[in-house]
């Protein structure tokens, strides 16, 4: 038994089994072990149902069920006063995960009994110079030579005839040769303590009794007799174990492979710790190097400096009475021939003059500063910091580009493809983009989830992403880089308005004033025929609830692919007034009765003023009108045209209010598809029209 002594150690205590239990997850663990480590949990959890409990222990969790499954229970019939179950989570030290040992915990757990004897053997051939001697003998006990598997107890031949006399029930008892390990006869079910386990579930992989399958928690579960699972997995298990003994030879040669990979890997990373340390030599050496010149070059200028100083202090020196230039002038003067004196004294005054004026304008020969020898090192740190190890075993993380949105900010996310735990951390660089700049100015940011929102991000401009993962001082290569553009202009921010050309009876608003809907009905749907022929008034508008006065602004907004017919653009807080009133008076009972109301060139001038302020979305499409030849012809307004492409997923409005100018733009990419000029006289205001049934959220 040397050879599998390590498949008979308890995971916890590491020493032989002692009464194994047998998890869900099929490993062992002694009973001892699971109480042990039960009462440790729980004193980490004084109270389960407490705000200041520790729900996440790492061994073991008590826990009610969610609040789903809670309502689910009750719409089934469960008692409005009756508790939630509580599960109890176990984390089995053999596979580190958590299980779940439902309701009753532990006390649905078999004994691995085959397990036990195995062990027990195990001990025996390990002691078998130890005798087991007879339990009941009065002192000195004397050896045994069997054992009572139904008295549990071991005896000596005198004692055994003792307590099992001929002609009694004890008579009929199972002996066995000596030994401490005991087992019942019959495996009874843990949940039905009275009943004997007769079949196996084949979907949790444990024996049942009839009760389990009959109301209890293996009722839906596919059973088999238990004979017939014994022949099963005894023939799986014979098969397996052949296969292996059939494989010895294969086994060796993996065995001899695995023994000359760990040779290599010792190699290799001793290599590897030699080509870093010969890499970090060189940079250490180009370091001293420029070390040393540096150190030099100020040596240098330091003796210079020093040396002009000097001469300057010994000119001043002179200048002192009876020392240098003053007492040699001194001498000068003594001089009574004055042919002499003129002679000398005539380049003695020019002397003299110079040092007067030295002392009066006095200015050092030297700086003392040696602030120009300041080096600047920062981008050198930035990259000796960001010195990483590369490694292939750490996933590549990918930039999910669905997910990535940019706005007012950026929200970059990113997925990690395989083993999602390796890694510590990640690393976001971005950058803007700018065609004059060869090199890229990175900013980086640290990130232990998976997406990161950046802020601060300047208008009408292209932004390149990145990011690598990190596992301690190991790093993986960087993705690959992302492109996202930003609006055009400042993110201009409003609700709709639910005040000014609300119309509730035919739009539905909610109370985030986020979103409106209007409802398709037959009333609409009989006016549709003066859309086309340019009327505007079976459409629903409403407004923006601020307007923009000067300044360049964009909005975003998503039109649903259902929707009928949306109209988009801008207009005056003038023109509002107009249509609004316009509107009440088509839609007035008194409006067909007035015969002294001119339609015709009202018609003519809602088409005029909306016609290029507004685009038309609807049925999965983006309409761009295109105007006649002579739009300004009198009486005949311009004669739209639609061009129709797919409708984005997400639109966009650019109002440049100083230049007059509009723009529609495909909000995913901040594609311009459309631009147009627009009467900025007055205050502007978000405008959107529906009909039939369609729905914008902002």
């Amino acid at each position: 038994t040397k050879s599998f002594e390590k498949e008979l150690i308890c995971p916890a205590c590491k020493e032989l089994f002692t009464h194994p239990l047998i998890l869900p997850c099929q490993h062992n663990i002694c009973h001892k072990c699971v109480k042990d480590i039960m009462l440790t949990s729980e004193d980490m959890i004084p109270d389960a149902g407490s705000e200041s409990s520790n729900q996440s222990s790492p061994r073991f969790q008590s826990c009610s069920a969610s609040v789903d499954k809670t309502d689910k229970s009750s719409r089934s019939g469960r008692k409005r006063n009756s508790q939630p179950s509580r599960t109890t989570m176990f984390f089995c030290p053999g596979c580190q995960h958590y299980i779940d040992l439902g309701e009753r915990g532990i006390s649905v757990l078999f004994r691995n009994f085959t397990l036990e004897a195995i062990v027990e053997r195990h001990r025996q051939a390990a002691r078998a110079a130890t005798a087991i001697m007879c339990d009941v003998c009065k002192p000195p006990s004397q050896e045994a030579t069997k054992s009572c598997v139904d008295c549990s107890a071991s005896y000596c031949n005198e004692c055994f005839k003792v307590y099992h006399p001929w002609g009694t029930a004890k008579a009929q008892h199972e002996s066995v040769a000596p030994t401490t390990n005991f087992r019942p006869k019959i495996l009874m079910c843990p949940e039905h303590e009275t009943e004997r386990v007769n079949m196996y579930c084949e979907i949790c992989r444990r024996p049942v009794c009839h009760l389990c399958k009959l109301g209890g928690s293996h009722a839906n579960h596919r059973v088999t007799t238990m004979s017939t699972a014994y022949k099963t997995l005894q023939e799986k298990l014979s098969k397996d174990i052949e296969y292996l003994i059939s494989k010895e030879d294969q086994v060796k040669s993996c065995i001899s492979q695995l023994g000359l990979l760990l040779k290599e890997t010792q190699c290799n990373s001793e290599r590897a710790k030699e080509e870093v340390s010969q890499t970090f030599d060189k940079l250490i050496n180009i370091l001293e190097e420029k070390k040393s010149a540096a150190l030099r070059t100020i040596e240098a200028s330091k003796n210079l400096r020093l040396e002009k100083l000097q001469t300057q202090a010994e000119e001043y020196q002179g200048l002192l009475e009876n020392r240098g230039l003053v007492g040699y002038a001194q001498e000068v003067l003594k001089e009574s021939d004055q042919s002499c004196f003129v002679q000398t004294a005539k380049q003695l005054h020019d002397r003299l003059q110079k040092a007067t004026e030295s002392v009066e304008t006095f200015t050092p020969s030297a700086e003392t500063s040696f602030d120009e020898f300041v080096m600047d090192t920062r981008k050198q740190e930035e990259m000796f910091g960001a010195l990483s190890l590369f490694s292939n075993d750490l996933p590549i993380p990918e930039i999910n580009e669905e997910q990535s949105k940019i706005y007012d900010k950026a929200v970059i996310s990113w997925d990690s493809p395989g083993m999602t735990d390796l890694c510590d951390m990640y690393v976001l660089q971005y950058c803007k983009l700018k065609r004059e700049e060869e090199t890229k100015m990175w900013q980086e940011s640290e990130v232990h989830s998976k997406s990161k929102v950046i802020s601060d991000l300047d208008d009408s401009s292209c932004y390149a992403f990145r990011v690598r993962a990190y596992k301690g001082s190991i790093c993986s290569p960087w993705s690959r880089e992302v492109t996202l553009r930003t609006p055009p202009a400042a993110v201009f921010r409003f609700l709709f308005d639910d005040k000014c050309g609300y119309s509730s009876e035919h739009l539905l608003l909610n109370l985030e004033r986020t979103t409106v809907r209007s409802r398709a009905g037959l009333p609409l749907l009989l006016s549709a025929e003066h859309m086309h022929a340019g009327c505007y008034m079976a459409l629903d508008y409403i407004f923006g609830d601020t307007g923009i006065t000067k300044g360049k602004h964009f909005w975003a907004f998503r039109v649903e692919a259902n929707s009928y017919l949306v109209k988009v653009g801008v207009l005056s807080s003038t023109k509002i007034q107009k249509l609004i009133q316009y509107v009440h008076d088509m839609t007035s009972p008194r409006s067909e009765q007035d015969s002294g109301h001119d339609s015709g060139s009202d018609d003519a001038w809602v088409d005029a003023s909306l016609r290029f302020s507004l685009v038309t979305l609807g049925m999965e499409k983006f309409f761009i009108p295109t105007a006649s030849a002579d739009p300004k012809e009198a009486g005949d307004p311009m004669d739209e045209k639609s061009i129709g492409f797919p409708l984005p997923s997400c639109m966009g409005i650019c109002l440049d209010y100083d230049n007059g100018k509009m723009g529609f733009y495909d909000a995913s990419s901040m594609t311009c598809l459309y631009e147009c000029e627009v009467d900025c006289s007055d205050i502007m205001y978000p405008l959107f029209a529906l009909m039939g049934g369609a729905a914008i959220h902002l």
